[in-house]
């Protein structure tokens, strides 16, 4: 039997000093008497509850029971903190009201018999359910000239339909005199409890508008010269309060002495003391003194001569890198090596490092990691999508709101002279009339002219050539041709299937599971879930989709645990599906079968390569050449190229000789909506070209990429290791290529070199040789070609439709 329900119970008693509770109430305080502190520790050593009542005169040290009302309500103890001086902190919160009936005695505390006041249940008459509407609109008007209330109040209120427990809480959140608050305690009955609360608020509501009537009534009186004569006195006894009267004379004069405490050129010096003389001269308040104080305050925060010892330990880079970063062996190497030139020598301060490579690989955390790992301090400027060259070299000050540019505003949050600077997307800026930022960026990223930058704001040279500029970019060919050659390229490739895993598994997971709350002991994800989800739900070079995929599993793995449908959550690759639904990413780009007229191609795209397949159809017709599938210049000139090249070497091939007027050719590549354009799909074209007027099949199982010439010679492409990663995550396992690109098969990653059989060609014979074998279905090439050759009059068509 709870106590609530009981008639009567003894309970410790706790006299409150200005402070009324309510039923359902929060409420902190303080306890320091001595009384008050065992009572507490009474009810935490019982059932946590204690009966509040207020005293009838706060100024009562020692309260006995008489001294306090009668009524209160039953608390129970939600958290009890220990304070310095014997100060104890208590957090309670209100459950019912109850009645004093007896003393019972007690030494070290005050305690008493009690009666819990039984109030109606929560059934509201059309009278009550008036006066709550009166006391919701009399409260709206009390918040309007109290806007220091929280406005989420107004919103509870609204939503309360019990009509007891409003005035309760409306009681608890106004600032009433605590016998107003004591008189609607002790009011049991409903209705005569809105009612007294609401008199109360309006009576309130009352005063408070005569206060607001009697302050417009002053406001009115004193004219615009007095205010502001009115507030200069004020704001000159504060500053003389705090030690700060500055006039235009003593300001110019702190000014100067930080200017002379500088150590720098004495052009520079001699610039910004003409600056203070400027200053001095303006009259107190104006504009033009306000832009000129701001200037010299910039110039003065600027650290020209605080530096950072750079401390070079190649064991903790590499500790740092391989903390943060897995697999990237190559680029790691490469930094290593970079760093340890810059140890031995101060003529490597110049050199540019430039990460290029897809998005969500970590170049930008790597250049982080290479800040922490030599004690640099670090900051990053994004670029995407700059095109105001005031951007990088600052806003002259003949104009209103002008500021430094991202490079000197970076230096200053640095506070040193020597930062690491990361200059993010630089293959994505652009320009306009406003002037072009990369054009800006030279002299910024140049050791021979960096040593002066002159910042258009700042209008005296700053030494940037101790500052170390790391770049990232997505698309090499993107970054103007005089950046790059500033630059030191360092590509990072896209992660192999592998790779992800092992990111996932080390860095990914326990990085979510931090982030949401979860331990390793209350949700496993399984190697094949894991896998599946690199697999089957992203598709990208780097791991930032699969990052937010794991998120989101762990989120509703932890809707689960709360909702305590299991206490240890078990993710499996079959669990998936439901919890983000179905598969995204179904991998139909490679053929399953040989097929006639269809040739895995390979294309290179700034977010990594890609699979392209190449289709071609031999139509009736009259010779027309159809291209689809957006193709660009480049790649419709190629298409031509490999057509004439099939052509000249028909009656090699044995195929018909006048295929080019008896047939149309449509050439396309599939995703139609995406741009594709470039030479190195022309070995693909053209070997899908023979493979339809011969009706001999294309191995599923293979893929190529090489330009082709007229002559049927294969030349050298672009982009190598992102193909081959295409080709690797796509499950090919032969991958033709040219002969001259052979040499390029030292950078691709190892895991792909072992997992893929690179073929390299010169001519166009040897790819047909090795990709296309004759057609099952047709064993009798006489009989092929006379297919072919009665196309046109049967007007049927025999071509595999793609």
């Amino acid at each position: 039997m709870s106590q609530a329900a009981q008639v009567k119970f003894n309970i410790p008693v706790l006299p409150l000093r200005g402070l009324v509770v309510f039923p359902k109430m929060m409420l902190h305080f303080d306890v320091g008497r001595k009384k008050s502190a065992e009572a507490i520790a009474k009810a935490m050593s019982e059932d946590q509850l204690i009966f509040l009542a207020s005293q009838k005169d706060a100024s009562v040290s020692d309260p006995e029971l008489n001294d306090i009302y009668s009524v209160g309500v039953v608390c129970k103890i939600i958290q009890v903190l220990k304070q310095p001086d014997d100060i104890t902190r208590v957090v309670v919160e209100g459950q019912y009201r109850a009645r004093i009936i007896s003393q019972v005695e007690c030494e070290s505390h005050i305690e008493a018999m009690i009666s819990p006041i039984k109030e109606k249940k929560h059934i509201n008459t059309a009278r009550e359910l008036a006066l709550v509407r009166l006391l919701k609109e009399t409260f709206e008007s009390y918040m309007d000239l109290t806007p220091k209330l929280p406005a989420d109040i107004l919103f509870k209120i609204g939503l309360s339909t019990n009509a007891g427990e409003l005035a309760d809480y409306v009681a608890g959140n106004v600032v009433l005199d605590n016998n107003i608050k004591q008189s609607v305690l002790e009011t049991i009955d409903v209705s005569d409890r809105l009612e007294t609360l609401i008199d109360a608020l309006q009576n309130e509501i009352y005063i408070l508008e005569i206060e607001q009537e009697i302050l417009d009534k002053t406001k009115d009186k004193i004219d615009q010269s007095q205010r502001e004569y009115f507030l200069r006195e004020q704001l000159r006894t504060i500053e003389e309060e705090l030690g700060q009267d500055d006039s235009p004379e003593v300001e110019g004069q702190k000014l100067r002495d930080k200017i002379n405490a500088l150590i720098i050129s004495e052009d520079n010096k001699n610039a910004l003391l003409k600056e203070c003389s400027k200053l001095e001269k303006m009259p107190y308040g104006s504009n033009e003194a306000s832009v000129i104080r701001t200037y010299i305050d910039t110039c003065l925060e600027l650290p020209w001569n605080q530096s950072t010892e750079e401390k070079i330990e190649l064991s903790k880079v590499r500790k740092e890198l391989d903390k943060n970063h897995y697999g990237l062996t190559k680029v790691k190497e490469r930094i290593i090596e970079q760093i340890a030139v810059r140890k031995l020598t101060d003529k490597a301060k110049g050199q540019i490092i430039c990460l290029v490579g897809p998005p969500g690989v970590g170049k930008t955390s790597i250049a982080q990691s290479i800040a922490k790992a030599i004690n640099r301090k670090s900051e990053r400027i994004a670029l995407g999508g700059v095109k105001d060259e005031a951007e990088i070299r600052g806003h002259r000050r003949t104009y209103i709101g002008s500021m430094p540019g991202r490079i000197i505003t970076a230096v200053k949050k640095c506070k040193v002279n020597n930062p690491l600077l990361i200059l993010d997307e630089v293959d994505k800026l652009s320009n306009d009339y406003k002037g072009d930022p990369t054009s800006a960026l030279l002299e910024v990223l140049d050791a021979e002219q960096n040593h002066s930058f002159h910042d258009h704001y700042i209008d005296m040279p700053f030494d940037l050539s101790n500052v170390m500029f790391i770049t990232t970019a997505n698309d090499y060919d993107a970054i103007p041709a005089p950046l790059r050659d500033r630059m030191e390229v360092i590509e990072l490739d896209s992660y192999t299937r592998q790779e992800k895993f092992f990111i996932a598994k080390k860095h990914l997971v326990p990085k979510q599971l931090e982030l949401n709350g979860l331990t390793k002991k209350n949700l496993k994800i399984t190697d094949k879930a894991l896998y599946m989800l690199i697999d089957s739900y992203t598709k990208e070079s780097g791991v930032r989709t699969l990052e937010r995929v794991i998120a989101s599993v762990m989120r509703k793995s932890a809707v689960k645990i709360i909702d305590e449908v299991a206490e240890v959550i078990k993710v499996t690759d079959k669990d998936i599906e439901n919890l983000l639904g179905p598969v995204k990413y179904i991998d139909d780009s490679k053929n399953k079968k040989d097929e006639i007229g269809v040739v895995n191609g390979l294309a290179w795209t700034s977010v990594g390569g890609t699979l392209l397949p190449i289709e071609c159809a031999i139509l009736p017709g009259n010779g027309k050449i159809e291209l689809t599938g957006s193709l660009g210049e480049v790649m419709q000139e190629s298409a031509k190229t490999a057509i004439s090249c099939i052509r000249s070497k028909a009656q090699i091939y044995n195929l018909n000789v006048d295929f080019y007027k008896d047939f149309d050719i449509h050439i396309h590549a599939p995703e139609g909506a995406v741009p594709k354009d470039g030479p190195s799909a022309g070995i693909t074209m053209a070997t899908a070209i023979y493979s339809a007027l011969s009706l001999n099949a294309v191995r599923h199982d293979f893929a190529m990429t090489g330009e082709i010439t007229l002559l049927g010679k294969v030349l050298p492409i672009g982009g190598l290791k992102e193909k081959a990663m295409a080709a690797h995550k796509s499950g090919i396992r032969n991958v033709i290529i040219p002969k001259d690109n052979e040499r390029d098969l030292v950078e691709i990653d190892e895991t792909v070199r072992n997992s893929i059989n690179f073929i390299p060609v010169s001519t166009i014979d040897e790819v047909l040789r090795i990709a296309v074998k004759p057609s099952a279905k047709l064993k009798d090439k006489h009989k092929a070609d006379v297919i072919i050759n009665n196309n046109k009059s049967t007007r049927k068509s025999t071509s595999v439709t793609q």
